[in-house]
């Protein structure tokens, strides 16, 4: 049985067979597999076949051992030579530590060693089972990709123009969800499109024939007859075809917010807007695409550039025109929530956009003004709140809550939206409301510091005015200015840089000693009384209006002693004076009483059609205006403020020879004395330090402010001390130029000259400083 052939277990009796045991299992079972597999070349086929079938069959044994299991173990590999000396010889060559088995274990340590399974066992978690199919099917999926070349593009177009099936405009609209999804760095996990974009030139041409033919060809497939009103909307789901492009047209839908929403570029998204605002009737078909447009829309609306914020108008304008009802309120209020939260910091860069801002939200409330009085209602009674907390609680967050740009844009953005919307009936309940509430904010701190601020107030209480045809007193806020403010006071620093009123809000204590803050404050009270006073021009009652305000004009220039102040006050008040004169002459002509209200509404009409001085001298003003604003909202600076004070000096041998021949009977000058002073006197260094302190104290009393910063300390810088002394009392140095030649030559008439003139006289003629005032237009 050892060597010869095997016998077959039938061939067996009962007694040979319990004689064998269980030594012909594992023969025959290494036999069997002998038998069964190939003669193995490999080393992991043997081990295979000696671990897996050898072992287990040795450990299985029924039978009773009187041998460990090792040296058993080790009897049988040695039967193994004798019965398959190949196999031997292959295992001696290539796992020798197999063959020198160590029988010297005994077999009770053997039996007794148990495997004890942990107390926790480790089971695979249902994520990595999942994580694992997932891969699996990317792998699948990416090896079915077909990838998107130009000349599929190419072909897919001419197939279009020739015949757009609803086959070939699933194609395309897969082709593109594969070439939307690899702006966000998808890799296809979750993508289920069947086509593959890798290449850039073919992203280009894909989405520019989407974006530009495929929904042209589209409508003709789904309305092969033109309609006869061409500016009525026709829904696409009206089309006999819809039910078999319905899906491919929602996929469609969805991957172009998602190209807007990743778009970089200003040029291409705007192209992207533009294509979205042609297919607008298709979004209406999908409520929760048409939602996640006007989401993202307003987003570019709020934060894009230019272009794209206009075209993000036009998309979010005309879906609310067609579906007002369903999609007016939501968008309104999330419009207003995008303003707020974009405008709380101005600049000249950034001003434009907020304008631009709160003109469409304007034109976007006036397309249902039922639903705008909800909005204007809650948010106008919500800045009311705000400011009667800073009043009654005076804590520096209620104060700033009310103090800052958000605010001051939200009180001049409903200005506007009653302006526009006026009249009606709806809306006009909310002006008064509004007033108060603007006028409550010029009163919660009415110091200079925040002059800025009351400006813009008094602004939209203007607009306002105007527009409403309502009489609000704005002037006592305009005057309260002229008697709070010294225009006659020394400014204790000198800065060439204006001060840009429309950007700011507050002035810090070192601006209120600034120069350019009374000549910009003069510009700012003149542009102001002039708007005003213009949209009551035509009133019956002018006169008695402007009353106060000549009143005041007039105190104000016997006061102020400064010409380029005094002249545009003085040309307003003529102005002012002339259109009440006018006034007054030609309603003494007419004929009704007081009482009648229509006849004095007719007369004010006719007039506002002729036109009064002082309208006529307001279109004139106002174009010029407007350049300036525009410039100073590009940040360039005006031509006038570019031109430094220049010091101009007589050459050392003019003013030698002059001095020779004035003074030549009394002493020779010496070219010590003309190169030790030929700068500024030291006595005007120190008269000009000395004022500015007295004036920056003395403004610091007055304002009753403290300012922290530094700023607000008065520092002289080097190049600026030879101008303060000159550039703000021309009048004082005109006297003191005008004194020294006089004296000096009528000591020179009577000879008679004391020491101390001598040392005058030799000191020579000052330095003549010449100072560029502003221009009369500023």
């Amino acid at each position: 049985m050892a060597g010869g052939g095997r016998r077959n277990l039938a061939e067996l009796s009962l007694d040979e067979f319990l004689a064998a045991g269980s030594e012909s299992e594992p023969d025959g079972a290494w036999e069997e597999e002998e038998e069964g597999e190939a003669r193995p070349g490999k080393r992991a086929a043997a081990e295979r076949r000696l671990n897996g079938k050898a072992r287990p069959a040795v450990e299985a044994r029924p039978a009773p051992r009187k041998k460990g299991k090792a040296s058993e173990h080790k009897d049988q590999l040695s039967r193994l030579k004798d019965r398959d000396p190949e196999f031997y010889k292959f295992l001696e060559e290539n796992d020798r530590a197999l063959l020198d088995f160590d029988a010297s274990d005994s077999s009770d340590e053997e039996e007794e060693r148990v495997h004890v399974p942990p107390d926790k066992l480790e089971v695979a978690s249902d994520e990595e089972d999942e994580d694992a199919e997932q891969q699996a099917k990317v792998k699948q999926k990416r090896a079915s990709f077909i990838p998107v070349s130009l000349k599929m593009v190419e072909e897919w177009k001419r197939a279009a123009e020739r015949n757009l099936t609803p086959k070939l405009f699933h194609a395309i609209t897969q082709a593109f969800k594969a070439a939307v999804a690899t702006t966000k760095g998808d890799d296809g996990g979750a993508d289920p499109s069947k086509f593959q974009v890798t290449d850039a030139a073919v992203f280009n041409a894909l989405v520019s024939f989407c974006i530009r033919d495929l929904f042209h060809y589209l409508q003709k497939l789904l309305f092969p007859k033109p309609p006869k009103n061409k500016h009525k909307l026709i829904l696409p789901s009206t089309s006999p075809l819809w039910s078999k492009l319905r899906l491919d047209v929602k996929v469609y839908l969805g991957c172009s917010i998602q190209l807007l929403s990743c778009l970089t570029e200003a040029s291409v998204g705007a192209a992207v807007l533009q294509h979205v605002n042609s297919i607008v009737p298709y979004f209406l078909s999908f409520p929760k695409q048409c939602r996640a447009l006007l989401k993202q829309a307003i987003n570019l609306w709020s934060t894009g550039e230019e272009t794209v914020r206009v075209l993000a108008f036009l998309v979010l304008n005309k879906i609310c025109r067609y579906k007002k009802e369903l999609y007016l309120s939501p968008l309104l209020k999330q419009m207003y929530i995008a303003f707020v939260k974009n405008s709380r910091f101005t600049s000249p860069n950034v001003l434009p956009m907020i304008n631009f801002m709160q003109r469409t939200l304007t034109e976007m409330y006036a397309l249902d003004t039922h639903t705008s009085y909800q909005h204007a209602f809650i948010y106008i009674r919500q800045l009311a709140i705000h400011l009667r907390s800073a009043m009654t609680i005076k804590k520096k967050e209620n104060f700033q809550s009310v103090y800052n740009w958000q605010y001051i844009h939200c009180l001049y953005f409903w200005c506007r939206v009653l302006s526009t919307i006026y009249p009606s009936e709806v809306m006009e309940p909310l002006i008064y409301p509004l007033t108060q509430v603007i006028i409550g904010c010029i009163k919660l701190v009415p110091t200079s510091r925040f002059y800025p601020l009351r400006m813009h107030c008094i602004r939209a209480l203007t607009l306002l005015s105007e527009n409403t045809r309502t009489f609000i007193p704005v002037l006592p806020f305009i005057l309260e200015v002229f008697q709070q403010v010294d225009f006659n006071k020394r400014p204790g620093r000198i800065s060439a840089k204006p001060i840009n009123f429309a950007v700011i809000l507050k002035l810090s204590n070192a601006n209120l000693q600034e120069k350019v803050y009374r000549d910009g404050l003069i510009d700012q009270l003149y542009d102001l009384m002039l708007e005003y006073l213009h949209c009551q021009a035509c009133s019956i009652g002018f006169p008695e209006l402007v009353l106060p305000t000549i009143i005041q004009l007039k105190s104000f220039l016997k006061e102020c002693k400064i010409a380029n102040y005094c002249k545009p006050i003085r040309q307003l008040l003529e102005k002012l004076q002339e259109n009440s004169a006018y006034i007054s002459s030609r309603r003494q002509k007419a004929a009704f009483g007081v009482a009648s209200r229509e006849a004095v509404e007719q007369w004010e009409k006719q007039i506002k059609e002729e036109g009064t001085p002082l309208t006529k001298y307001y279109t004139q003003w106002k174009k010029l205006r407007e350049k300036e604003i525009q410039l100073e909202i590009s940040g360039k600076e005006r031509l006038e403020d570019l031109n430094f004070p220049e010091i101009k000096r007589k050459k050392q041998n003019e003013s030698k020879e002059e001095d020779k021949k004035e003074f030549k009977d009394l002493f020779e000058l010496d070219s010590d004395s003309d190169e030790e002073n030929a700068g500024f006197p030291i006595k005007g260094k120190g008269k000009a330090k000395q004022a500015a302190d007295d004036s920056s104290e003395a403004s610091s009393e007055e304002y009753g402010e403290d300012d922290d910063e530094e700023e607000g300390r008065y520092e002289i810088e080097e190049d600026e001390e030879g101008l303060e002394d000159d550039s703000d009392s021309d009048a004082e140095e005109g006297r003191e130029g005008a004194r020294v030649p006089q004296g000096s030559q009528q000591r020179s008439r009577t000879g008679g000259m004391s020491r101390a003139d001598l040392e005058l006289l030799a000191q020579g003629d000052e330095d003549v400083v010449e100072d560029l005032a502003f221009s009369d237009d500023d």
